[in-house]
């Protein structure tokens, strides 16, 4: 399997690292050049591109199962709004299969719209960064179900 990871943060150098160690390959989105070298560390491939510029995270869904798209810490606004469903739009005709989506509530609304249409599964993640390990588990978690899931689950 093969994610694309677009937020994550720190934690989400701990999920690159549970992913890798399980044989996948984690495709993590920074606009920073200087944390490539940690993301490398932990086993992912840096991919530098801004969810806040969608059209730079094109190319970025190529050969990718899951689109992870943990952005729970992040202000609400575009990348909740019209910056994720632009993604989530660009998702279609490609090889994703599922979306893994941390945010707002509106954000989930509109996962849960457009994975419904598109009939790819999708996990709402709730979970709390502060305790990372858990935080890593429900994304763990939540990528098990949709590789698990039948295509038009949720």
């Amino acid at each position: 399997m093969r994610a694309l990871l677009v937020g994550g943060g720190r934690p989400g150098l701990a999920l690159t690292r549970a992913l890798s160690a399980d044989g996948h390959a984690v495709r993590f989105v920074t606009r920073n050049e200087a944390f490539c070298a940690e993301i490398e560390a932990a086993g992912g491939e840096c991919y530098l591109g801004d969810p806040d510029r969608v059209g730079t995270l094109r190319y970025g869904l190529d050969n990718v199962t899951v689109l992870l798209w943990l952005l729970g810490a992040a202000p609400g606004g575009e990348l909740h709004g019209s910056r994720l469903t632009m993604m989530m739009e660009r998702t279609i005709d490609t090889t994703v299969r599922g979306v893994v989506y941390e945010g707002t509530p509106e954000g989930a609304a509109e996962v849960q719209r457009m994975a419904s249409y598109n009939e790819i599964p999708y996990v709402i993640l709730d979970a709390d960064r502060s305790d990372e390990d858990a935080w890593v588990a429900a994304v763990l978690e939540a990528i098990d179900g949709i590789l698990a899931a039948p295509r038009g689950a949720r």
